[in-house]
């Protein structure tokens, strides 16, 4: 379900959502019955363990969003034999031409190169632009492919485990950043502490189902350690 009644110039629409829909992969359903309403500007954190879901969720919500979304995905998805530069100008491919797209391939347009390295200077990667992914650390290419993503100039980041491979202070500025461009997102974390501190709304996931939806300042780390709980 995607209520576009009230979307305006430069805005997504206004709410997206599940309502009662069967999500999963082929004929492996993860949630056979969700129900999930995500408004315009709401910075939601999504928690729970691994296989829970949260990507499956993350990915049905992609792509109902559609050009709507700037997607940052868990395993990066860069091409390694690629510099870091061509991996985060890959998020606007749509946006130029396929000769011109070709061109910058052999030689990296001006303008596009100037704004790809203020952006990446934001994200501590300077100096690192002309250098191959498959060069960088891993905490590096995840940055690489926040770059990719910010660049898509999307209303709407959707982001399974973006700071995953960074250390926490880091992880910190890089939602500050991407919030900061984006009103509205929807990411994906294993932190309790960075959900509660920097996102306004947590949905906990486990058993096929939502068992938590709740504003950040109504819970505690201890409320949510139930997402983690194994038999």
């Amino acid at each position: 379900m995607l209520d576009t009644a009230t979307a305006g110039p430069g805005t997504f629409a206004a709410l997206a959502g599940f309502d009662h829909e069967r999500l999963g992969h082929g004929q492996n359903v993860v949630f056979p019955d969700l129900t999930l309403h995500i408004s315009q500007g709401e910075r939601i954190a999504l928690l729970g363990r691994s296989g829970v879901g949260k990507s499956t969720l993350l990915d049905a919500l992609r792509v109902q969003l559609g050009d709507q979304s700037a997607w940052c995905p868990q395993a990066n998805a860069l091409v390694p034999t690629l510099s870091a530069y061509h991996n985060i100008y890959m998020g606007r491919l749509a946006h130029f031409s396929r000769w011109q797209n070709l061109i910058n391939l052999l030689r990296p347009d001006r303008a596009c190169w100037q704004e790809i390295s203020e952006l990446a200077g934001t994200l501590g990667l300077d100096g690192l632009l002309r250098r191959q992914v498959d060069q960088l650390s891993g905490g590096q290419q995840q940055r690489v492919a926040i770059a990719r993503a910010l660049y898509q100039r999307r209303p709407v980041f959707i982001g399974d485990e973006p700071v995953s491979s960074v250390d926490p202070r880091q992880g910190v500025r890089l939602l500050e950043l991407i919030k900061a461009r984006h009103h509205t997102c929807v990411v994906a974390l294993h932190q309790r502490e960075l959900a509660l501190a920097h996102f306004d709304r947590i949905i906990g996931l486990d058993d096929g189902r939502i068992t938590i939806d709740a504003l950040s300042c109504e819970l505690t780390s201890d409320d949510l350690d139930v997402l983690y709980v194994t038999d």
